[in-house]
């Protein structure tokens, strides 16, 4: 199979690439392979394309690496993509425990829209309350003589 790609689409796809194998390893200790194999070999032509500026080849190692600029250029995707979901997970996971602790056993007996109405109210609040105040107003309540 063979893919046409003018520079501008091969320099995005680098990104995309880039940017997904990062999301899928970053956080594994151990990493799944195949998508840094992928990722290697979509960087693997990035002379030939004239892209030197994004990526560089280590020949002690044998691996293309993104060069300084590039992830440079690409943190801002990143702090993005970070920075949203943590809100949206904080807010999702404050909004089940308090589903969770309100409703309890209750949760079982309601149908699906019931219980999405609620969550969605309780998430609401969390929602407004971080969008306008970020993280101000969050304590940890630590038990009575525990240090």
């Amino acid at each position: 199979m063979e893919i046409s790609l003018t520079k501008e689409q091969y320099r995005t796809l680098i990104e995309m690439v880039y940017m997904g194998e990062w999301m899928i390893n970053a956080t594994r200790v151990k990493t799944i392979k195949k998508f840094e194999e992928m990722e290697q070999h979509i960087a693997s032509f990035a002379k030939t394309a004239g892209l030197e500026d994004l990526i560089e080849f280590d020949a002690e190692s044998k691996t293309y690496y993104p060069t300084k600029g590039f992830e440079e250029s690409i943190d801002r995707f990143k702090d993005e993509y970070d920075n949203e979901t943590f809100w949206e997970e904080l807010v999702a996971r404050l909004g089940q425990r308090d589903l969770e602790r309100e409703f309890g056993g209750k949760l079982e007996k309601m149908s699906r829209e019931e219980v999405f109405k609620l969550r969605y109210d309780i998430e609401e609040v969390y929602q407004k309350e971080f969008s306008g105040r970020g993280i101000e107003r969050v304590e940890v309540v630590r038990a009575t003589g525990r240090h």
